[in-house]
């Protein structure tokens, strides 16, 4: 396996910068993910690791080798893409073999290898049927094990349960979280799905608009988000955001008040001490709870029953949404009145710039 390594790394397309200087460290073994909303650049930036788009400025190194000028075949990767890109002419054996064929190897090895394969994605029983045979699991499966007999340094896949219905995609969830853990490999993934990324990745690498915002471990990004954008865009339910204002700062502490919040008061820092300073507060769905007395009042404009939770929509007094999860078995209704309170040490604070203010 090997470590991937990305300093400065820039793409543009003539005047249109797309990746905007990327520094990342991936190590070895690691299952890295990137992440972010459609046409911030994650897939473009996990192309130009497997050498399908040019690198247009700094270094892109795959383990203790630089490979900005590198074809594809001679970086040490595996690719596995969203559109599962098998051979429909081909059994599934033929389909996990033909990299090798390509290669020349001799058949032994080629046996070998896709036996292995198989019996990693517990496949024997369909070496000899072609895709059409097959479910969407399965296809993708077999796009997997395609890429593990090659022994890549490096996988590389581009949102590769994207194609399956949702059951399907829990199922192969696990199955790539289990195949990392067998093969202690190093891969690189590229979602859309947050979700997704907090479940499989042992780093998470959150990207809008071709500029990294932050890199960190899951729960490291779900309880200290860098900005309003790694916020809202982790978690699920997204974070909720409520405009407040310092009202008054006595000492070690601050008071917050707001259009739509009857006001809380927080421990303050250097940072924090302005008054009359605009903030953003952020608090989490699960960090809230119906109470007789809180800061926030709203009226109740949709319930979900999902069973294990309910997530109840608010609308606050100057429109803005809230949305609370409480029990499966809570029971509200439409243009019910709700007061809300949330406990201090759960609350994020950010500034007009979106950055947070740590204490």
């Amino acid at each position: 396996m090997a470590s991937v390594s990305l300093k400065n790394v820039r793409k543009n397309y003539g005047a249109a910068d797309i990746i905007k200087g990327v520094d990342i460290e991936i190590a070895d073994g690691e299952f890295c993910v990137f992440v972010g909303p459609s046409g911030c650049g994650k897939s473009t930036l996990l192309r130009m690791i497997a050498g399908l788009e040019d690198i247009s400025g700094g270094t892109l190194s795959i383990g203790d080798r630089v490979v900005n000028d590198l074809p594809p075949k001679d970086r040490s990767i595996a690719m596995v893409f969203q559109s599962y890109a098998i051979f429909p002419h081909m059994t599934v054996r033929e389909n996990l073999a033909f990299g090798l064929t390509i290669a020349n190897a001799p058949k032994a090895e080629k046996d070998a290898k896709v036996s292995e394969a198989a019996r990693i994605l517990q496949m024997e029983h369909l070496l000899e049927r072609r895709p059409s045979q097959l479910s969407g699991g399965q296809r993708q499966r077999v796009a997997i094990g395609r890429a593990i007999v090659r022994k890549p340094g490096v996988f590389l896949f581009d949102e590769p349960l994207s194609n399956l219905d949702a059951a399907l995609r829990v199922d192969m969830r696990m199955e790539l979280a289990k195949l990392h853990n067998d093969l202690g490999a190093t891969m690189v993934y590229v979602t859309h799905d947050q979700v997704e990324a907090m479940t499989l990745a042992d780093k998470i690498v959150v990207l809008n608009a071709g500029i990294v915002q932050q890199v960190g471990s899951p729960l490291e990004l779900y309880h200290r988000p860098a900005n309003k954008f790694v916020a809202g865009f982790i978690g699920s339910p997204k974070m909720n955001f409520v405009d407040v204002t310092i009202e008054a700062v006595d000492g070690s502490s601050m008071r917050l008040s707001g259009p739509a919040f009857e006001g809380m008061t927080l421990p303050a820092t250097a940072a924090q001490t302005r008054i009359g300073e605009s903030l953003t507060l952020g608090v989490r769905p699960h960090d809230l709870s119906v109470a007789e007395n809180g800061p926030l009042t709203g009226k109740v404009t949709l319930v979900e029953h999902l069973g294990n939770e309910t997530l109840v929509n608010l609308a606050l007094g100057n429109g803005q949404p809230l949305i609370i999860a409480l029990g499966g078995d809570a029971e509200c209704q439409v243009g019910q009145t709700l007061t809300v309170g949330l406990p201090a040490n759960k609350a994020h604070l950010f500034n007009e710039a979106g950055l947070r203010l740590f204490d």
